[in-house]
């Protein structure tokens, strides 16, 4: 039976299957990341290898299994490397968005569990660029400023001022990102926001949440073509898969 000309049409127009990326190509990818940032993490990661065999093999003889303890070395050497690979590529992307508008909200999207994180800066400087970030979580009402200390003081505080009109009960945190002093840099932001003192249950977390919702956000003034807002981190590059 003849094929009619729709039938080939769309045969020849059917779109490729998107091959799926392996964990290797992952870690490749998360590889080529961090040397860009950190020539040595080749070197690095040799040293591991050459470091735990040695020691495997030399406790082998000694104990008479060297090929059991040779399997037990590989085995080893691997799982460090990846968890020195991991730690450092996160250090590499951080590195790559630190100083770029959108860092504060590019590094907090990585800790949404627990937290409601506004996706735009409630509060813009349009002249300099400066910006404040909200988070809600258990800990309660959390302003992350990006900015020099000396310009992002006063639009701290009166964002400050404004969430506790809506939740007077609520506490309210003041945290500026930066490198200045008394700053937190980009590497400990995430941190610094997990350990603040927890008041707020769940339950209420979500009553704030909706009361915020009454607050807005603020607009960036962003360049045509680029978007620093949704600068994230490789989510698998930084858990080195």
């Amino acid at each position: 039976m003849a094929r009619t000309k729709s039938d080939s049409e769309s045969t020849g127009d059917a779109a490729p299957k998107e091959k799926k990326q392996r964990w290797y190509h992952n870690v490749r990818d998360a590889y080529k990341l961090t040397r860009q940032v950190y020539p040595s993490i080749t070197w690095l990661l040799i040293g591991t290898f050459v470091l735990v065999m040695g020691a495997a093999l030399a406790i082998g003889f000694a104990w008479g299994h060297p090929i059991y303890m040779s399997f037990f070395g590989l085995l080893l050497s691997v799982t460090l490397m990846m968890v020195i690979l991991a730690v450092q590529v996160r250090k590499a992307s951080y590195k790559q968005i630190d100083g770029r508008p959108g860092a504060v909200g590019a590094v907090l999207g990585q800790i949404r569990r627990g937290w409601n994180l506004e996706e735009e800066p409630v509060a813009v400087n349009p002249r300099t660029q400066d910006v404040v970030f909200r988070m809600i979580g258990r800990p309660g009402i959390v302003l992350i400023s990006e900015g020099p200390s000396h310009r992002v003081n006063r639009m701290l505080n009166d964002e400050k001022r404004k969430v506790s009109r809506v939740a007077p009960n609520v506490p309210v945190h003041l945290v500026q990102y930066g490198n200045d002093d008394g700053q937190v840099p980009i590497g400990k932001l995430i941190r610094t926001v997990q350990r603040l003192p927890k008041r707020l249950t769940s339950a209420e977390v979500a009553q704030v949440a909706k009361r915020m919702q009454a607050l807005g956000s603020a607009k960036l003034p962003v360049p045509k073509g680029v978007d620093p807002m949704r600068a994230r981190p490789d989510r698998k590059a930084l858990k080195g898969r």
